[in-house]
């Protein structure tokens, strides 16, 4: 695990005492539904209920065995007492409850997960309702495209964490399952009924075919939608970086007085918690390939998922717990600058409307790939030496022939580019009170 980035909550779900905990809870659930049953007494479970595994003498129990599930077993059954201990894994294999208890880990781990995204989607949605009107220009091959608002940027980054959420949903419900079928799944010595009794006691489904194993496309399911989130981290991360260059500056990571950005260039104010998010991202991303790896085992099963699973569950819990912590607390306190949006808009001298001169003349009656060409000159034109559209438009015969003064200042007004970005808004549900005013703030606005 890499124990900068643990936060108190994931850190003690992944941690060995929960771990054991949990497996211990799969145990006594077992020794119950066996006792409802009959099959053992009921006089054991005080004592079963009651034991609890002293991690030292587990470890000590480990060395002798190489096995940690059967120092697991006689740890725990020192503790309920020479007595009762014989009842304690009645007939089960180590995966019923390794299984069993790393699906309620899991669960626990996507519901505090899940928690904190919704965090980050009230954050991100708070700021798309306030930048909905900040104009800006949208960017396509990081080439000046076509007007948007910050808003209308900040709404896709909104759905997008919603669709992130819906997916998580999705896993948390296909790894919320437990098996206590036997050593390959065939309930020889414990029937389905116990099975069903066990799962509902502890909040899960009874997997419905199991091997040793539950099979790992669940949990390459948990993986995948967990690398998913970190590369849509990694994407807002990265138009942050983006955003925060030189020669942009419309966005900048929050910068408290006492931060430093450069050991040696005191002036630098580096995008560097955005960076360790990219960063972070790509480790995610690899631990989803193991998970995938892991979904392919031989026969009924074999254990080279278990080594790649203890590092790979834990780690990439505890990534994306902090990912999402850290990029909430960007979204709320970075500084955008709307002045510097606007002024950036004007760096093509107005080549950024060169659709609607394209379509206005096609409407007006030229043939399409004819005003392409047109359109095409002037804009590169306007762009290359530093002439703004309008006025070369106004010059040129071809484009004048079709179109008045009037009609082609009338093609320079941005409003036409964000008339239905409303419409975004109303269907994401997102409701715009006050529209925020472009370019109030010379300082920039957090």
């Amino acid at each position: 695990m890499i124990d900068r980035y643990i936060r108190p909550e994931m850190g003690r779900i992944w941690n060995e005492r929960t771990k054991i905990d949990l497996q211990t809870e799969v145990e006594v659930a077992v020794c119950e539904a066996w006792a409802a049953q009959g099959v053992i007494p009921s006089e054991a479970l005080p004592s079963i209920r009651s034991a609890r595994v002293d991690l030292d003498r587990m470890h000590e129990i480990e060395r002798e065995t190489d096995h940690d599930t059967i120092a697991f077993l006689r740890a725990m059954g020192e503790s309920a007492g020479a007595e009762w201990s014989r009842f304690i894994h009645l007939g089960l294999t180590s995966s019923d409850v390794i299984d069993t208890a790393m699906a309620m880990q899991t669960v626990k781990a996507l519901d505090h997960l899940l928690s904190q995204i919704e965090l980050l989607i009230d954050a991100v949605g708070e700021q798309a309702v306030k930048y909905h009107d900040t104009l800006m220009i949208g960017r396509t091959h990081g080439v000046h495209a076509e007007p948007i608002t910050f808003g209308f940027k900040l709404a896709g980054w909104y759905d997008e964490l919603k669709r992130n959420r819906d997916r998580l949903e999705s896993a948390r419900e296909d790894i919320r399952v437990g098996k206590i079928s036997g050593a390959v799944g065939t309930h020889a010595n414990v029937p389905p009924d116990v099975e069903e009794d066990v799962c509902q006691r502890l909040g899960l489904r009874a997997a419905p075919v199991s091997t040793q194993i539950i099979e790992r496309d669940r949990h390459a399911h948990v993986i995948t939608s967990l690398a998913i989130l970190a590369s849509s981290l990694d994407r807002f991360a990265t138009e942050v970086r983006h955003l925060q260059r030189t020669e942009v500056r419309e966005l900048e990571e929050p910068f408290d007085p006492g931060n430093q950005g450069s050991s040696a260039m005191p002036h630098k104010r580096n995008p560097h918690e955005t960076e360790r998010i990219s960063g972070l991202a790509r480790l995610v991303r690899g631990y989803a390939v193991s998970a995938l790896e892991n979904a392919v085992l031989w026969h009924e099963r074999d254990i080279s998922n278990s080594s790649g699973e203890r590092v790979t569950f834990p780690d990439a819990f505890i990534l994306l717990d902090y990912m999402v912590g850290l990029f909430t607390e960007i979204v709320r306190d970075w500084v955008v600058y709307p002045e510097r949006m606007l002024a950036n808009l004007d760096l093509t001298y107005g080549a950024i409307y060169s659709q609607q001169v394209l379509l206005s003349l096609v409407n007006a009656g030229l043939d399409r790939q004819a005003a392409y060409r047109i359109v095409q000159r002037d804009a590169h034109r306007a762009w290359n030496e530093g002439i703004h559209l309008r006025d070369l438009l106004k010059e040129d015969p071809a484009v004048t022939e079709k179109l008045s003064d009037e009609q082609i200042d009338g093609l320079f007004d941005h409003r036409y580019h964000t008339k239905y970005i409303g419409e975004t808004f109303k269907r994401l549900g997102l409701e715009v009170k006050e529209p925020a005013a472009a370019g109030s703030s010379t300082a920039g606005q957090k």
